[in-house]
């Protein structure tokens, strides 16, 4: 194992080991999740789905961070999509029962704090669905877009207080590869099972297995970059 992967896999470790080994940290971590949803959600994402960026450079080209990539801005970045993520959780955890219900599945709602079962898993099920098709895609362009212009400002971080380039980026992107592999593939086959299962799990672990989930997506991002190479 080189040097640099052996530093990532004890960042990584370090992450979560004192949760592990602390009932009072954890506890901590319950309660102060509970009282301030954005702000742990902000960093889950700021923290965990950047290291997913730097695991897809690694995979891509050999290391974790390199001049021009940008892993502080792309954190900035990542940390305001995580409060967009929450939102999205809520939002999407509240509709998507009431539709189910409007169906004629009663129960939907309560079936999330029940015990598993066929109700359960379906309306976990239609709770991704709906925001896999109605608000991923437009997280994941904007995302591309953030990093598209990330790179154009050399990694800076004062290229987020420059004026992002909307129209002439969003013209620019790669769609082949955008919609014919993050959309078209990604979502249906990965992101629509994955959050599945995050909206089977209590509440409280939903954001962080999200999260958790953004260290996959760097893999993706690795694999979707070399498509289109």
């Amino acid at each position: 194992m080189k040097k640099q992967d052996l530093i990532f896999t004890l960042f990584v470790g370090l992450l979560f080991v004192p949760f592990f080994v602390s009932g009072t940290l954890y506890q901590f971590y319950q309660q102060f999740n509970v009282e301030h949803p954005f702000v742990t959600g902000f960093l889950k994402f700021a923290i965990l789905a950047t290291t997913g960026e730097a695991l897809g450079l690694r995979l891509r080209e050999g290391v974790y961070n390199k001049p021009g990539f940008g892993l502080l801005p792309r954190a900035v970045v990542w940390g305001f999509l995580g409060l967009t993520i929450v939102m999205a959780f809520q939002i999407f955890s509240a509709g998507a029962p009431v539709f189910l219900a409007a169906l004629g599945m009663e129960g939907a709602a309560a079936s999330l704090g029940g015990p598993m079962g066929p109700l359960r898993i379906l309306t976990a099920f239609a709770i991704s669905v709906t925001l896999n098709l109605i608000y991923a895609p437009v997280m994941m362009t904007l995302h591309k877009i953030t990093d598209t212009h990330i790179i154009n400002n050399n990694g800076t971080l004062s290229g987020l207080l420059r004026p992002i380039r909307f129209g002439e980026i969003f013209t620019g992107l790669n769609w082949n590869v955008q919609y014919n592999f993050v959309f078209k593939k990604t979502i249906p086959f990965f992101w629509i099972p994955a959050h599945t299962i995050t909206f089977l799990l209590p509440s409280e672990f939903r954001v962080l297995f999200a999260a958790l989930l953004g260290i996959a997506l760097g893999v993706i991002l690795a694999i979707g970059i070399s498509k289109s190479k």
